[in-house]
């Protein structure tokens, strides 16, 4: 039976105290970016919003040119998803050959892409950039899914073929039995038992991609389909002082992210402890 004790009661205090300090960015973030130009220069920082302007947010919205959110929020979000998908459909068939091969070159392959995680991916931007503007691929929504998809294997590569060579292999032998064919067995019976490692790579790589500047900036650079990061990177330039647009284009490409971990947010944590119980 639990009993509240004084030592709970310490430890809820500490845990809402966290809990405030963690949460204060967010109300100065939000507080900000309701505020006017006026209230902004005048009004103190902790203070609510006299009365809440939804200015900021239309202006950040129906900005034109470089500084094309909208736009850069669809591009944005057409690289991410694709890329994902990718990662996904490449990795688990990937990390499940390496993982059920017992072959010498499947070691030797996973430590491979292992050394891929670990080495930095800007050394090798140069000759990448020369190769894509080669092809046709700079300036490209497609361009970067590829690029990305990439950059990211190694590591979705490595995430499923840990995941895999945890999973007993009597569901894969049972389907067999029944006439499975391997195709079969893969969609159907492992890669939804892989839901936690799916939603691990899905919430990194998504979270990595939605957030790059660098490379969309060098890849993506004087083309009509720059990113969301590089469309904030203009239209903050443009301003000097007025935070409360800052504020608001930041909200704004915090939303698709953060809605997305929301929703995924239970594999996440499974994937993590490593739980293959939906």
């Amino acid at each position: 039976m639990f009993r509240y004790t004084p030592l709970t009661a310490v430890r809820e205090v500490i845990f809402w105290i966290l809990g405030l300090i963690f949460l204060a960015p967010f109300y100065f973030l939000i507080t900000t970016a309701l505020k006017s130009d006026k209230e902004v220069l005048t009004a103190s920082v902790l203070a609510p919003p006299a009365a809440p302007d939804l200015s900021n947010f239309a202006k950040v919205l129906t900005a034109t040119g470089n500084s094309n959110v909208i736009l850069g929020l669809v591009n944005s979000l057409i690289i991410t998803a694709g890329a994902i998908l990718l990662l996904v459909l490449l990795g688990s068939l990937t990390g499940y050959v390496i993982s059920r091969s017992t072959s010498r070159w499947s070691r030797l392959a996973f430590y491979l892409f292992l050394i891929a995680i670990v080495l930095p991916t800007q050394l090798g931007t140069v000759p990448l950039y020369a190769g894509a503007r080669t092809i046709g691929l700079t300036g490209s929504v497609f361009g970067m899914i590829l690029l990305y998809t990439g950059m990211l294997l190694p590591l979705s590569i490595f995430l499923y073929a840990s995941f895999f060579r945890g999973l007993g292999m009597d569901y894969e032998e049972a389907a067999t039995i029944d006439g499975a064919s391997r195709t079969q067995i893969f969609f159907r019976i492992v890669l939804p038992l892989m839901s936690p490692a799916t939603g691990t790579v899905a919430i990194l790589a998504g979270l990595i991609v939605w957030n790059d500047f660098f490379t969309s900036l060098i890849f993506l650079g004087g083309s009509a389909n720059q990113t969301l990061p590089v469309a904030m990177y203009y239209y903050i330039g443009s301003l000097v002082s007025s935070w409360n647009q800052i504020f608001a284009i930041v909200i704004v490409s915090m939303i698709p992210i953060l809605a997305f971990y929301l929703f995924a947010q239970k594999r996440f944590i499974q994937g993590f402890s490593g739980g293959l119980k939906g």
